[in-house]
Order: structure tokens, then sequence, then C-alpha cells
């Protein structure tokens, strides 16, 4: 196939990926110009491909809304490559569109297969096993996810509809930063305009987006997925816990994550001759959960000594832990 032709191929897939492309992010996609790039959009209009040229400080090109793509040439490695990423996202929960549209996509791949690939990929698929069981989905609409996805590509504001887990619904201004996906679930970081603060809201409670005029200029050294990650940490719950352990911060993350517990490291005890260097490390942990009943098991994994700040009812749940123990470990074979 001529290079030309080839390459206008390759901008139309790229169109077709979604969202607006600048000139010179697809000039540098295809090893052109821009000037090129724009000879290339003429080609593909003038096969009635419908190229539309976005205007302004984010604009681009992008296909017309509601355009259908052509029919898929996929190879093996494709085919079992999008096959294995629609049954992995249904089993894990991220899979973003209603219903069984994840399963329909998948036969309709299937149907279009030669024989040969469907029974090699339908044998990979029947001998895969999962560890953990596919829990109930918890998953944003589309009409949700997209919009807000190109508004934090484009540093656009947003205005929501948002219910919380209270069940009491508000309108806010976002000025969305990230999307993130953890633990079956969808989020989005932000500066809530409304309240003055930021913000971890979950997609699926979202409703009603709309994009409003101008941008914004994102925080430097951002870090969505550290935000979402301390925002469950720190988020209100019955108990506010506070240790304080004798080991290295890498280690205790192993048994309580970001998404669990806040680790800090403790300065070392100090001398009259200033910090001892010979001392063990150690670490303030702090946590906000619903249930203490879990967490005496829990720090006997550590194998670290530790102290209870508190609450005072955790201390009364780990001696009686213990005393369990204690009790098993002295019991007479039957």
């Amino acid at each position: 196939m001529p290079r030309p032709i080839a390459r206008v191929l390759a901008l139309l897939e790229l169109l077709q990926s979604g969202g607006t492309r600048t000139a010179s992010e697809l000039a540098d996609r295809l090893d052109v110009d821009e000037r090129t790039v724009r000879h290339y959009v003429g080609h593909l209009v003038d096969l009635d491909v419908p190229v539309e040229a976005v205007r302004g400080r984010y604009g681009g090109y992008r296909l017309s809304p509601g355009y259908r793509m052509p029919p898929l040439m996929l190879g093996d490695d494709e085919a079992l490559a999008v096959l294995l990423g629609l049954v992995a996202g249904r089993r894990t929960r991220l899979t973003t569109a209603a219903g069984t549209a994840s399963e329909t996509a998948a036969a309709k791949i299937r149907r279009v297969l030669p024989e040969r690939l469907r029974t090699r990929l339908d044998a990979v698929l029947d001998a895969l096993a999962f560890t953990a069981p596919p829990g109930e989905a918890v998953t944003p609409e589309s009409g949700v996810l997209l919009p807000v996805a190109d508004a934090v590509t484009h540093h656009r504001p947003i205005s929501i509809r948002y219910t919380d887990r209270n069940g009491r619904g508000s309108e806010r201004t976002l000025h969305p930063h990230g999307l993130v996906a953890h633990a079956g679930k969808w989020y989005v970081t932000g500066a809530d305009l409304t309240s003055g603060q930021e913000r971890t809201l979950r997609l699926d409670r979202i409703t009603d987006v709309r994009t409003l005029p101008g941008s914004f200029e994102p925080p430097a050294g951002l870090d969505p997925a550290e935000r979402v990650l301390t925002g469950l940490a720190t988020a209100p719950y019955r108990h506010e816990v506070t240790l304080r352990v004798q080991g290295t911060a890498e280690h205790i993350r192993t048994r309580l994550p970001p998404s669990v517990a806040i680790v800090e490291e403790l300065p070392a005890p100090e001398t009259p001759d200033g910090a001892d260097p010979r001392a063990e490390p150690r670490v303030r942990v702090e946590m906000r959960v619903d249930r203490l009943d879990w967490l005496p098991a829990v720090l006997a994994s550590l194998d670290r000594p530790f102290v209870i700040e508190r609450p005072d009812e955790l201390r009364g749940l780990v001696e009686a832990f213990a005393a369990r123990l204690g009790h098993c470990a002295r019991a007479e074979h039957s």
C-alpha cells in the first residue's frame, strides 16, 4: 500500500479513538508536518468521512458525533487482546457500559472471527480461571464518563448533579483533575468551586454533566490516584485509630495499604548528642474505620511492636484476641 494512503488510514484510526486531536499531535504520530495533516484530512472529507475542524486553544480535528466505524480487521493477537480485555473488565468490575454491553460486544467480535481463531480463543476463555469471584458492578454511564474524561484532558470546567452517600442531591461546578479506577469503582478528583474544596467524587453518583465555557490550569505535580487513596483513608467513619509502630513504612504498607491507612515516618528518638542512629525506625499510623473487630488480627500480622494511642476500645479487643490465641496454643490435642 502506498505510504500516503497508509497514513490517511492511520489518521482515520487515530480520529476514531475519540476526542479532539491537535494538528501537531497528529503530525507527530504520522511523522509528517501539519500542512500534510490538513491535506490528509481533506482526503477523508472527500471520502465522505465527517471530520470536523475545532477552533480555539484546544482545537484540532475530530469525527462528527455518531459516526460509525467501518468493519474491523483484527489479527490473532489483536482479537485475543480485545476479548480478554472485555472478559477481564467484566470480572474486575471495570466495565463502563451499562447492562450487558461488554458481553454483546464480545459476542459480535466472536461472530466475525474465522472458525479456526474462534475455536482457539474459546479454548483460552474456557480454560481461564480468576482468583476472585466477580463482584457487583458499580460503573458510570458512558454519558457521564466520556464528557468528564474530555474535560479532564482539555482542562475544562463542568457542571454536574451529584448524589452523596446519604442520598442528598446537589449541583456543583468542578475543575476535574483526573479519573481513577479503584476497587471496582470510578472516581474523579478535582476542585469543587461550589464548596471551595478539593473533592473526590464517584462517577456512578454523577448525572447531567455539562461542559462550561473557559478553561483552567491544573495544579503542578498532581497525582489523582494518590488523591483518591488518601481521600478514602481519611473519609469520615465511626472510629479514628492512631498507632505508633516500630518498623519501616514500607513494611507497614504491605499490611495497611494507602486506601486503608496513612503511614507517616517518625524521627529517631533524641539523645544528648542528637538523634540516635541506632534506633529502630518508627511510624505513626492513622485510620478511619467503621468496625474495629478486624484490626487485632491485622496488627498481629505486622509482627512489630506497636502502641495504641486511640481508641481505648481497640486495646481491649487486642487483649482479648491475644488471650484467645494463648488459649488455643495451650489447648491439648483432642
